[in-house]
């Protein structure tokens, strides 16, 4: 179901942060469709709003079907949900494409990993991971990748990227090294063997008080943050800026100046929402109103204050994300919206796929199967990124065994010549304490490992 909603309630109220912003913004006495669109184009939806270059089918987003052109960003939600856990809905995690070689993620919410597989996603390729905070819905899911990305080819580090704390102990870094040390009993078992560097996280942790402070600045790619009011302090947003095309992602936190400055004129502007309906927090997630109401009033960015932030904002396109999406309640949630802001307007929901140009752009939801395996990168791509382009031929490694497991426990295993058929029996079974592998071979760009 395409999730792209329009107005439930007219109007404008008035600023509370900053009235002038708003009375700037309001729209002319009897403006209906906020673009000056036609009759029949609806009244929130602009002329923009049509399928960019590389889209060959308007209504759903194949995986591996439609390669991005030079000009080109597509955003896919990979997770939209704080708490509590559903099947419809993964963590919170926005992938941004960006042209025809760059990706990066921001957030990595519970259960957002099997999304991106199933968008067929080279595992080795989920790198340049973005947190806007370390609570657990938001980064849950890279344990998962970190222990399996080597196993499937990733043989440098992980590249995680985020805010500092208010101390060192309550940082990006200090996360990262307390999950490398309780994933120790999985890297260990790498000691010796091609793929251990994969092990080894990259953090990048900047300064979460440097507003407008750049994080990241590649291959013309620009990611800036500045801080959030959530919870404690070390929350932040970003905003990506490429080829004339720009994103924001504000993670949680209350509405705010900072985002206001930061994120005005963007392209995209996604920000969380909380529905303000804390008795049914109670009814259907066994809330208590109370907590409900404390976290919401202290934490979070209300449905109304959704649509006073996108309007301050003015994006081509504002979409809230974060949110427990019940059907029930998308009029609710609309109309907070459509209080102070009349523009395009769209949740980022699971599988959401956005397209943007300069001029246009377009919104789907990916078709996915409910099984999927893990697509390959190239062996170029593995050459590069795991070799600097110049792989060698051969590697001599060592037994990852000796270092990790009693001989005793591995002389109790049974001869697997009494029940592995003679033309299926391989040299790995009675590994060595040293041997030589083709690199190609392990890679899986040659055959299989001799027998």
């Amino acid at each position: 179901m395409l999730k792209v909603v329009g107005p439930a309630a007219a109007g404008m109220a008035a600023g509370v942060a900053s009235a002038e912003a708003a009375e700037e913004n309001k729209p002319a006495t009897g403006e209906t469709n906020a673009y000056g669109a036609p009759p029949g184009a609806g009244i929130s939806m602009p002329p923009y709003y049509l399928p960019t270059p590389s889209v060959k089918n308007r209504n759903n987003y194949f995986p591996q079907s439609e390669p991005l052109g030079p000009d080109e960003m597509r955003i896919i939600f990979m997770g939209s949900q704080p708490w509590p856990p559903r099947l419809s809905q993964a963590g919170t995690c926005i992938m941004v494409e960006l042209g025809t070689s760059k990706r990066l993620f921001f957030d990595f919410g519970p259960g957002c990993l099997r999304n991106i597989i199933a968008n067929q996603v080279p595992v080795p390729e989920i790198n340049d991971i973005f947190l806007t905070h370390l609570h657990l819905d938001h980064y849950a899911d890279i344990p998962y990748l970190w222990q399996f990305a080597p196993f499937n080819g990733r043989w440098k580090p992980l590249r995680v990227i985020g805010p500092s704390g208010r101390t060192a102990a309550l940082g990006t870094r200090a996360m990262c090294e307390h999950m490398e040390k309780m994933g120790a009993w999985t890297s260990h078992q790498a000691a010796g063997m091609p793929m251990a560097d994969g092990y080894e996280i990259e953090v990048t942790e900047f300064d979460f008080r440097d507003d407008g402070g750049v994080c990241y600045d590649k291959d013309g790619v620009k990611v800036t943050h500045w801080r959030r009011s959530h919870a404690a302090d070390g929350a932040s947003a970003y905003r990506l800026d490429w080829n004339g095309l720009s994103f924001v992602w504000t993670g949680d936190g209350k509405p705010d100046q900072l985002t206001a400055k930061y994120a005005k004129n963007v392209d995209v502007f996604v920000t969380e929402m909380a529905v303000d309906m804390v008795s049914l927090w109670a009814l259907k997630q066994g809330v208590s109103p109370y907590i409900g109401a404390w976290t919401i009033d202290n934490f979070h960015t209300m449905h109304y204050a959704v649509g006073y932030l996108a309007n301050l904002v003015q994006p081509r396109l504002a979409m809230a994300t974060h949110v427990s999406f019940d059907r029930e309640l998308i009029g609710e949630m609309t109309a907070g919206v459509r209080m102070h802001y009349k523009g395009m307007f769209a949740f980022g929901i699971d599988h959401t796929v956005v397209n943007v140009t300069k001029d246009r752009i377009w919104i789907r939801e990916a078709a996915l199967p409910e099984t999927s395996n893990v697509a390959r990168p190239s062996m170029e791509w593995m050459i590069k990124n795991n070799f600097g382009g110049n792989m060698p031929t051969e590697m001599t490694v060592k037994s990852p065994f000796l270092a990790n497991q009693e001989q005793s426990i591995r002389d109790l295993e049974i001869d697997p010549a009494l029940f592995t058929p003679k033309d299926q029996m391989r040299q790995w079974a009675r590994m060595p304490a040293e041997m030589k592998i083709d690199i190609a071979d392990f890679l899986g760009g040659g055959q299989a490992p001799k027998k």
